[in-house]
């Protein structure tokens, strides 16, 4: 199910699979996170403990929330309806830092893209300001909508899945 990004050799992208989230995987979660921000809300002096755990709680949305294992969890993603008609909100996607830099999280990507281009919905995000994950997102289709000094918001355009492709 997973590809290796261009350049990269297959191996380097490990095995890996998504399943529904449940209850019970808030509180490792909220670890994964607090691990995942860590070094960029140091940098933006913005890092509370509590804080970037508590914000999950607060949010999380298990029907909409997906935890990635490769084997094991190693992070998630969430993807849900958004306030705007015909736009899906990419949230909570956090991958183990010793996982970063192997391909996981473009290949992650790009199968949450394909559900969204398989119903033909935009997809937009927030990420902090700063974040190598920027890039990734900029490389897959995502362009500025607005910035504050702490959150950058892009935003995909749908696009029609690509013929023969499964999206699920």
């Amino acid at each position: 199910m997973s590809t290796a990004p261009a350049g990269r050799p297959a191996a380097a992208v490990p095995a890996w699979t998504l399943r529904p989230a449940t209850a019970a995987d808030l509180e490792p979660l909220a670890e994964l996170r607090a691990a995942a921000l860590r070094p960029d809300l140091e940098r933006l002096g913005r890092y509370d403990p509590h804080r970037v755990r508590q914000r999950l709680r607060d949010a999380y949305r298990p029907e909409h929330t997906s935890v990635i294992e490769a084997p094991g969890p190693v992070g998630c993603l969430a993807l849900a309806p958004d306030e705007r008609p015909g736009t899906l909100l990419l949230e909570h996607f956090y991958l183990d830092p010793a996982l970063h830099g192997r391909g996981l999280g473009t290949a992650v990507l790009r199968a949450a893209l394909a559900r969204a281009d398989a119903a033909g919905l935009a997809v937009r995000l927030n990420v902090l300001n700063g974040s190598p994950a920027r890039r990734l997102y900029e490389r897959h289709g995502f362009a500025l909508e607005s910035e504050d000094p702490v959150d950058v918001y892009l935003y995909r355009p749908a696009r029609p899945a690509a013929p023969g492709k499964d999206a699920s």
